[in-house]
């Protein structure tokens, strides 16, 4: 089984477009950028943006919220969102209403998300959005859909994803989370739909063989840690992601944006490796 894992992600023309993007020689115009939430994230990318060459030319914070104009944000080539669940919605209507692209990096939104990608082909606009920018983690996610499949041969292992998230992290299971779950259910056939649960409240879940539990942990000073475990009574199996900081997840983003200016349409991060 490992064998046949290696062999297949040797050969994944996704990992090997990941690995050379990792490198960063993309070749990109200087561009000017709307920063749309400029908490930690934001002041990260704008780093990094900074760094290769951009311009800032438009902060959105929850002080300054009335500068969210079309006007405004025609001075941009490309809109980031790292906001919140409440705001990014009426970010994402904004930039469709300017006809400026806009890389979508906050999660919390994804009931939603059939709704926005009709509304962006309809209005013949952009945008981009991911779970997730970080090189290493879309290497995690492919790896995790290999290992699923794998894993229809062996029935006796139950399957569990974890998330640890700093508590400032307002919405609960992480994109992350979801996007590894969906890569499960969509691979494993003993699984149909996955469901979450808090750790330290007071809703306890109790999964049917069917469903994937995703349980979620608020830690401090966690900037994201993600776990996939195979369980059987012999052994147990787990494939694991660790962010040391933010910096991998706010230079994707940066990259995203260079990757979407000059296109029409709805892409997902994994569109940029392919």
């Amino acid at each position: 089984m490992a064998q046949a894992l290696l062999n297949t992600i040797k050969t994944s023309t996704l990992v090997k477009n990941l690995i050379a993007s990792s490198q960063l020689k993309l070749n990109y115009k200087q561009m000017k950028i709307a920063l749309l939430g400029y908490g930690k994230m934001g002041q990260i990318i704008e780093k990094f943006a900074v760094e290769r060459g951009h311009e800032i030319v438009l902060k959105i914070t929850i002080d300054n919220q009335e500068d969210l104009t079309r006007q405004n944000l025609k001075s941009a080539d490309v809109a980031i969102d790292f906001s919140t669940p409440d705001s990014v919605l009426k970010n994402i209507d904004a930039c469709f209403d300017a006809n400026v692209p806009i890389v979508v990096g906050t999660t919390g939104w994804y009931g939603k998300l059939q709704e926005v990608k009709d509304d962006c082909n309809n209005s013949n606009n952009t945008l981009l959005y991911g779970s997730n920018f970080s090189i290493g983690v879309n290497l995690f996610f492919k790896l995790n859909q290999t290992l699923a499949k794998l894993m229809n041969n062996y029935p006796a292992y139950e399957v569990q994803v974890e998330e640890i998230h700093h508590t400032q992290k307002l919405d609960a299971p992480s994109g992350t989370a979801i996007t590894l779950a969906e890569g499960i259910v969509d691979n494993l056939d003993r699984k149909e739909e996955w469901l979450n649960e808090v750790v330290g409240t007071d809703v306890e879940l109790f999964p049917k063989a069917e469903q994937l539990l995703i349980e979620s942990h608020r830690i401090e000073n966690i900037p994201g840690t993600h776990t996939v475990i195979y369980s059987s009574e012999v052994d147990e199996i787990e494939i694991k992601h660790t962010a040391h900081n933010r910096a991998g997840f706010a230079l994707g983003a940066v990259v995203a944006a260079e990757w979407l200016k000059d296109k029409k349409g709805f892409f997902s991060i994994t569109d940029i490796f392919e």
